[in-house]
């Protein structure tokens, strides 16, 4: 059939001939294989409960990466990328792991780090949305697809932490929950501890991802894994020959536990949701949930809307222009405000200079009448000094004259006695 738009109307026209769109599928899944995927994925949980193990044992693989240890002075995102290619597909896989997640004894922030890991992300790709020239094409997208929440298999309910920590991502990202370690409690265990897990999951409004169930392909097995959440999982790399098969397991004194059977554990149950019929539906949640709730929320905050309020449809000129002329207004008044902060701060030096000068000259007058009265006092003093350095020149001068006198008188009276004798 062929339709036809007409309108607001459309009217389906049959076809006489073979035309060709039919190939369109083939053609997205040609330029899809070129292009290749990308898949991100968040373990969230404390330390030594088996993510890396699980990524290794979910990949069949051994991605690179130190074991973390439990000092921690707070909790950080480590991301890693891989290129893995099975058979002509490609993916490029980031794994993001919380190193130090539950290990501090105030863990009352520790989800922080990780919604602002998930909102940087999302904010990078708004960015490169919103440049003038986008490269969407080729460029790497880091928003997080699936959030594997690891849970400890206490066997009781669930802790604080966890439900704190999926309530403020359940918004933000796809949560598959799932019980890490589950060999180390038993079935009936198991049974009542998933139980109350769901229970408390929608008690406390916690939405968990649910396998889609309305594609007709896809919703019978979807539909009955949805009731096998959370899913309890086993990790190993390690192979054990058991029968004539080489398969991953872990051995214990009492017993061997097989990965892969879904008799001990749902791990072929978690592969086959997370990667092999589910993956794509992830990606596209992601866009489309997460994203554009995101990227709303931002809008908004920027002054964007879709309506006025008149209902009519919304210029982003005329936005634009609005929220620049008030972006110009504020940064006037700042503006503003901060030359009003400037002449008041140089009244307020110029009255300390002035101040600093009227005791300048204040003190400049002190010193100079003390100045003066030095000078004054060592005047009289050199006058005083003067006088009777005079005073002793005249009496010096008498005493000279008299002992000449004297002198003159005794020789006269020499002479006399002299001539006395002589007669």
């Amino acid at each position: 059939c062929f339709i036809v738009f007409q309108g607001e109307g459309c009217r389906t026209v049959p076809l006489s001939g073979h035309v060709g769109f039919d190939s369109l599928p083939d053609q997205l899944v040609n330029k899809s294989v070129n292009h290749g995927f990308c898949f991100n994925i968040l373990c969230v949980g404390e330390t030594g409960l088996g993510k890396s193990t699980l990524m290794d044992t979910l990949f069949n693989t051994k991605f690179e990466g130190d074991p973390a240890s439990h000092s921690q002075p707070g909790v950080q995102l480590k991301s890693n990328t891989y290129d893995l290619q099975e058979s002509n597909v490609n993916l490029k896989l980031t794994i993001v792991s919380t190193v130090g997640f539950g290990d501090q004894i105030n863990k009352e922030d520790s989800y922080k780090p990780i919604v602002e890991f998930i909102d940087a992300q999302f904010e990078a790709y708004l960015q490169e949305e919103l440049k003038i020239r986008r490269v969407l094409h080729s460029y790497h997208d880091t928003r997080i697809h699936a959030c594997l929440y690891f849970i400890a298999p206490t066997g009781h309910s669930l802790k604080s932490l966890d439900l704190v920590t999926m309530k403020k991502l359940d918004s933000k990202v796809n949560i598959i929950p799932i019980i890490a370690k589950s060999d180390a409690i038993s079935k009936s265990e198991l049974t009542k501890f998933k139980i109350k897990i769901t229970s408390e999951l929608v008690s406390n409004g916690v939405q968990i991802y649910q396998f889609p169930t309305d594609d007709e392909s896809v919703a019978e097995i979807n539909g009955t894994m949805n009731a096998h959440l959370p899913f309890a999982v086993i990790g190993s790399t390690e192979e054990l020959k058991i029968g004539n098969k080489m398969m991953k397991a872990r051995q214990y004194p009492w017993g061997t536990v097989q990965v892969e059977n879904e008799a001990h554990c749902d791990f072929v149950k978690l592969r086959e949701m997370l990667i092999r019929v589910n993956m794509e539906d992830l990606r596209e949640q992601t866009h489309t949930r997460h994203y554009e709730l995101y990227r709303r929320c931002k809008l908004e905050e920027m002054g964007f809307k879709d309506t006025d309020p008149d209902s009519k449809p919304f210029s982003l000129q005329e936005t634009y222009e609005a929220k620049r002329n008030e972006f110009l207004g504020e940064l006037q008044k700042k503006e503003e405000a901060m030359r009003q902060m400037f002449v008041q701060r140089v009244k307020e030096k110029e009255a300390e200079l002035k101040e600093a000068e009227k005791e300048l000259h204040e003190k400049f007058d002190r010193l100079k009448k003390l100045h003066q009265d030095e000078k004054k006092k060592l005047e009289d003093k050199k006058k005083s000094l003067d006088d009777e350095v005079n005073a002793f020149k005249q009496r010096k001068t008498a005493a000279e004259l008299l002992q000449s006198q004297a002198q003159q008188a005794g020789g006269s009276q020499t002479l006399k006695r002299d001539k006395e004798r002589k007669k």
